[in-house]
C-alpha cells in the first residue's frame, strides 16, 4: 500500500507545473510589475502567495533582467527568514512566482497602524535580529540585497519575520564589488547615493534605518508625514544625522550610529556586526 502511494505522489511530481496546478483565492497586494495573490496546491491543499509579473509592464519597464535575476537568487536561497521559491510556471500574460505565504502583513504596517506609532523596544530586538539572521544568510551567498524598508519586511502566522522581494538584490562573486544608485529613496545608502563603489554595506544601513523607524515611528531622515523631494532627501541623507530622542537606548543609538561606519570597511569584513548585534539589547 505504502509502495503504491508512493508511486502516486511521484506521479503527482512529474507532471509540469502550470496555472492548473492551484487554485486562486484573494488578492493580498500588488507591486510595480503586477499583483500578488494567495493561491493553493490541488495536489497537496498547501497554500502559497504567487507573485505574478506582468509581462507587458516588464517589457515597458524593461524589466525581464530583474525577474530573472530574483528567480535565480531565489533559487539559491534556503533561510526561515527569507521567503522561499516553491514553484514557477508562465502564463500567457504572467510569469509568475510561487512563494512563502506570509499572512501577518508587512511591517511598515505594524508600525504605523497597530496603536501608536513605532514598536517596543522587545520586539524592535526580536524583528531587528531576525532581519540580521536573514542578511547573513544573503551575505553567506554573496548576495547584496540592496532594498530594506518596512514594506519588504514581512510577517506570518507566528509573529516571525521573513525578507522579500529579492528584484534589485545582487549576487557578488570573486570578492567584486557592486555599483548603482538602487533603492528606496529614504533608505538608499550614501554610497549608494553617491554612485560609488559598494560591497554588503547598503544592507547595513538599511537595518540602521528599519530599526530607527521601528523605534521612533518615523524614517530616521523626515517626519513621518512629511513630504520631500528626491534631491532634499539625498542631501539629508549624506550631510545630516538623524535625531535620537529619549525613546532610544544608548544600545540603540549606538547601532544606528554604526551603520553610518560600514561604508569604509574593507569588503571582507562587512559580514562581522551580524555577531555584534545578536549581542545587542535595544
Amino acid at each position: 500500500m505504502y509502495f503504491e502511494r508512493f508511486l502516486q505522489w511521484k506521479m503527482v511530481e512529474r507532471q509540469p507545473v502550470t496555472k492548473y496546478s492551484f487554485r486562486q483565492y484573494r488578492l493580498l497586494g500588488k507591486g510595480g510589475f503586477g499583483e500578488v495573490w494567495a493561491c493553493q496546491v490541488r495536489a497537496t491543499g498547501k497554500m502559497y502567495a504567487c507573485k505574478k509579473l506582468e509581462k507587458t509592464h516588464m517589457k515597458k519597464r524593461k524589466g525581464e533582467t530583474l525577474a530573472h535575476n530574483e528567480k535565480q537568487l531565489l533559487e539559491m536561497i534556503d533561510s526561515r527568514f527569507v521567503v522561499s521559491l516553491a514553484y514557477t510556471y508562465e502564463t500567457k500574460h504572467s510569469l509568475c512566482l510561487v512563494l512563502t505565504l506570509m499572512d501577518g502583513g508587512d511591517l511598515k504596517f505594524h508600525i504605523y497602524n497597530m496603536g501608536s506609532p513605532g514598536l517596543s523596544s522587545e520586539r524592535v530586538q526580536f524583528y531587528a535580529a531576525q532581519v540580521c539572521c536573514g542578511l547573513h544568510h544573503l551575505h553567506q551567498n554573496d548576495i547584496v540585497y540592496r532594498d530594506m524598508k518596512p514594506e519588504n519586511i514581512l510577517l506570518d502566522d507566528n509573529g516571525h519575520i521573513r525578507i522579500s522581494d529579492l528584484g534589485l538584490a545582487l549576487k557578488l562573486s570573486g570578492g567584486e564589488l557592486a555599483q548603482g544608485r538602487v533603492g528606496t529613496v529614504g533608505y538608499m545608502a550614501p554610497e549608494v547615493i553617491a554612485n560609488e563603489h559598494y560591497g554588503m554595506s547598503p544592507d547595513w544601513w538599511g537595518l540602521g534605518c528599519l530599526v530607527y523607524e521601528m523605534t521612533a515611528g518615523k524614517p530616521p531622515f523626515r517626519e513621518a508625514n512629511e513630504r520631500v523631494k528626491r534631491p532634499e532627501m539625498e542631501r539629508r541623507t549624506q550631510e545630516e544625522e538623524e535625531d535620537y530622542g529619549k525613546m532610544f537606548s544608548c544600545e540603540a543609538s549606538d547601532l544606528c550610529r554604526s551603520v553610518r561606519l560600514q561604508g569604509s570597511l574593507p569588503f571582507h569584513t562587512l559580514s562581522r556586526p551580524v555577531v555584534q548585534v545578536k549581542s545587542l539589547r535595544l
